[in-house]
């Protein structure tokens, strides 16, 4: 794989038995492995023991994933969670100042469920904790007890937005259906971000940074699951890795100045 760009993927921290651990799914490192044709790199989520912007310049993109983790409320001045809620604040540590590094710096970047949520909340955002509960907005959470190729199966259809860059991937189809594993969701969206998609009942779905320097996008849904059989997400994850792929090009030409 010698080469091709580094995507950097910062890690959950878990409780695993008695020890923490630094994780990440392996459906991610799989769908930039094969997908975005990239070297997947762990990203520890140390907070403020990492020198950010050393760490940027050592790759040429950043995916953030899903998790069971939800974001903090405090960080966007929400209501207490209810007990019991699973949080990861060093991950939120490490991601809600890395995001707008990344942008900056016009290094390609896929947010994908909570990785779309600590996107919006890095730009100011809110988010509904339970959207479920919001009057409105239907229940956009997978069944738990249901076997994982019905959880991840498609649940609904999004609207993308006319003339986008996700309509454009989409080969010109105003709606695609997607699969739906959250409770979590945008309450108000975060300055300087753009709507890419909605589900039926309005909530977004996919947002982009306006005026980003480079490929800077975010997904609610997961396009990560069994992406080789999905024609969308295989080229979300092909457009990243060609956004890498540059970004890596340029580094290397400014390196040799």
């Amino acid at each position: 794989m010698s080469g091709k760009p580094l995507i950097g993927i910062p890690a959950d921290r878990r409780l695993l038995g008695h020890h923490y651990f630094h994780a990440v799914g392996e459906k991610y490192i799989n769908a930039v492995a094969a997908g975005a044709d990239a070297v997947p790199v762990l990203i520890p989520s140390l907070g403020e023991a990492l020198d950010l912007d050393d760490l940027l310049r050592r790759f040429d993109g950043v995916l953030l994933t899903g998790s069971p983790s939800n974001v903090e409320p405090q960080r966007y001045g929400g209501p207490a969670s209810e007990h019991g809620t699973l949080h990861d604040p060093h991950r939120d540590a490490t991601t809600l100042p890395l995001i707008p590094k990344v942008v900056a710096a016009g290094m390609p970047l896929l947010a994908i469920c909570r990785g779309f949520q600590e996107m919006n909340v890095a730009y100011g955002g809110t988010l509904w904790q339970k959207i479920h509960e919001v009057p409105g907005y239907s229940n956009h959470r997978e069944d738990p007890q249901a076997p994982l190729d019905e959880q991840y199966g498609p649940a609904h259809d999004i609207e993308l937005t006319a003339g986008g860059f996700l309509q454009k991937l989409a080969g010109g189809e105003q709606r695609i259906k997607v699969n739906s594993l959250h409770s979590q969701g945008v309450q108000t969206l975060g300055r300087d971000l753009e709507v890419e998609a909605r589900a039926p009942d309005g909530v977004i779905e996919a947002f982009r940074v306006r005026n980003a320097p480079a490929f800077a996008y975010a997904v609610q849904w997961h396009p990560e699951w069994k992406f080789p059989s999905n024609p969308f997400s295989y080229a979300l994850f092909a457009a990243f890795g060609a956004a890498a792929r540059h970004y890596a090009s340029t580094r290397v030409r400014k390196d040799n100045l």
